[in-house]
Order: structure tokens, then C-alpha cells, then sequence
């Protein structure tokens, strides 16, 4: 593991794509620690992310999230999983590719929009991004941001049709070869 050494793993992309899962697996093959970065939002603002967007709108809910961002980039052997319009503030895009290794998750828009649906949570905690909602709504957000994830990345890893430890065990062929 020389490429990774004491640095964190950042785990990006769109809802859906299994950052906290593979988060937690890829931390326990690498003997780091985790931590999903909009649980930890979540935890200082003492509500869910679709309430604070609710009440205090998305501007209020970006600043939190860059503070968030911000510290966990000064994290040590711990993999990240950020949320996914983390890295669009360029900001937090230097911080996350000075901080460690920057792995972008994708799949396909029709697979993520299964994913969401059958996850519970998504409805209490993931606001709506767009008025569509759906999979336009993720065509949309996508299209936005696909090149900045492409630009932030240290390398991808398409996550389409494969289980979570499949997920993990390329990028370990990637950050041990």
C-alpha cells in the first residue's frame, strides 16, 4: 500500500452508488476507520440533511458540509464517504485530492434510481435536488457533475452489477498494484 500510506480513502459520487457501504468494508480490509461525512452532518446540526435544507435552505446546508469536509481531510487511515455534492465546491475538491486517494462510484442511472427507491432512508433524509425528482432528476445532477467528479478522481470504479465486496477488492487491487 505504498500509493495510500497513512493518507484517508475518499469516496465519492452520486446517491446510490455505495459509498457507505464499501466505505465501511474497504475500512475494514485497509484496518482504517470510517465515517460517512453526511452522518457527521447530520450529527452537528441535530437533524436530517433533508430537514436542514428544509429549514435552512441548501446554502446553509454546503457551508456546513465544507466545514465537515474541511476537517475530515486532516483525518488520518480513515476512508470517507462524502456526500454526493461534496466535491463541487472547489474548495473541498483541493482539500479531498490533497488529503488522500479520491475514488469516484458510478453506476448506471437506472440502477441508482432502483437503489434509492428500495432505500428506506432515502425519502426522511436525502432532499429532492431538483423539482423532477426520479430518474430525471438524476440525469440532470448527473450531467452536472460528472466531469467534476472525473477531475477530482484519483481513479473511478464502476459499481453496476457488482456486491459491495466486489466493489472493495478492485479498489484494493488498485491502491496495493
Amino acid at each position: 500500500m505504498t500509493q495510500l500510506g497513512d493518507k484517508c480513502v475518499f469516496l465519492i459520487g452520486y446517491r446510490g452508488t455505495g459509498k457507505t457501504t464499501v466505505a465501511r468494508e474497504l475500512a475494514e480490509r485497509l484496518a482504517f476507520d470510517w465515517i460517512d461525512a453526511d452522518d457527521e452532518i447530520e450529527r452537528r446540526a441535530g437533524k436530517s440533511i433533508a430537514a436542514i435544507f428544509a429549514d435552512d435552505g441548501e446554502s446553509a446546508f454546503r457551508e456546513l458540509e465544507s466545514d465537515v469536509v474541511a476537517e475530515l481531510c486532516r483525518f488520518r487511515r480513515t476512508v470517507v464517504a462524502l456526500g454526493g455534492g461534496a466535491v463541487m465546491s472547489e474548495a473541498n475538491r483541493t482539500a479531498v485530492r490533497l488529503g488522500g486517494i479520491v475514488v469516484w462510484l458510478t453506476g448506471s442511472v437506472e440502477t441508482l434510481a432502483k437503489r434509492l427507491a428500495d432505500d428506506e432512508s432515502t425519502v426522511s433524509r436525502r432532499p429532492n435536488l431538483t423539482a423532477s425528482g426520479g430518474l430525471t432528476e438524476i440525469e440532470t445532477v448527473l450531467a452536472t457533475r460528472e466531469a467534476v467528479y472525473r477531475a477530482c478522481a484519483t481513479f473511478e470504479v464502476d459499481t453496476e452489477g457488482k456486491t459491495p465486496a466486489a466493489v472493495v477488492d478492485e479498489i484494493m487491487a488498485r491502491l496495493v498494484g
